[in-house]
């Protein structure tokens, strides 16, 4: 039976390169972003939504259309989601840090009420993009952070609510994405230790390409199912 998967965030990186992978393993996808990918454009098996989830009002609408007609899911994976400015919470903008809340934590509520409703869709798994940022508290990642943590309880919530669902967090561990771009421009600080870190981890094997990472993640997402709903994981010490 053919797989049927839905993917937040495939416009580029590590959403666009979990749509390839799913769809190289004989899946169809179901994507939403802003912007289409060129090179996923016109494939039979991938049917696409453009959607702004920094626009909370037209999500769920958008999410239903683009739905409509298909019966089960076996598999979504809420991977959008935007870092924010590196620095201190104290002094950072209230409004850019609600926008981020928006993006990577809100936006996947109405995702989830179109994609549980009508009732009679079976939804198997669901997945949300964490990050090791939700546990460790590391000085620099102020609302990203909080955010991620936030989206950590909001899948241990609904697997509270809906138990035939099984749902998990998972940080996917260091991706080359345009998230590391911008963070490899900022300038050496030492109040931020992690950020050099992740400066020296370019090029390496901790650090892989979306498309090197992504069947790997998928491969760990396929072992979250048969372990506690609701649960975080980070895929470096995934067992």
């Amino acid at each position: 039976m053919t797989a049927m998967i839905f993917i937040t965030g495939v416009s580029s990186g590590l959403g666009l390169a979990l749509a390839k992978a799913s769809l190289a393993s004989g899946a169809r996808v179901y994507g939403i972003s802003r912007r289409e990918p060129k090179e996923l454009s016109g494939r039979p098996d991938f049917h696409f939504a453009s959607v702004d989830l920094s626009r909370l009002d037209g999500i769920a609408a958008a999410v239903r259309r683009l739905l409509h007609g298909v019966d089960r899911l076996d598999l979504v994976i809420l991977n959008a989601g935007v870092l924010g400015e590196i620095g201190d919470l104290g002094g950072a903008p209230l409004e850019r840090m609600r926008q981020l809340m928006d993006v990577n934590l809100w936006a996947n509520h109405p995702v989830l009420e179109a994609v549980f409703d009508p009732l009679s869709r079976e939804v198997t798994q669901v997945v949300a993009i964490s990050s090791g940022a939700a546990v460790s508290g590391s000085r620099g990642w102020n609302a990203y952070a909080i955010s991620k943590a936030a989206l950590n309880m909001m899948m241990k919530v609904y697997a509270a609510e809906r138990p035939e669902t099984h749902f998990s967090a998972l940080a996917p561990g260091l991706v080359d994405t345009a998230m590391q771009e911008k963070m490899r421009g900022l300038p050496v600080d030492p109040r931020f230790p992690t950020v050099d870190r992740l400066k020296r981890a370019e090029g390496t094997a901790e650090m892989p390409d979306p498309d090197t990472a992504a069947p790997r993640i998928l491969e760990a997402i396929g072992r979250l199912a048969a372990l506690k709903s609701g649960d975080f994981h980070d895929i470096r010490t995934l067992h």
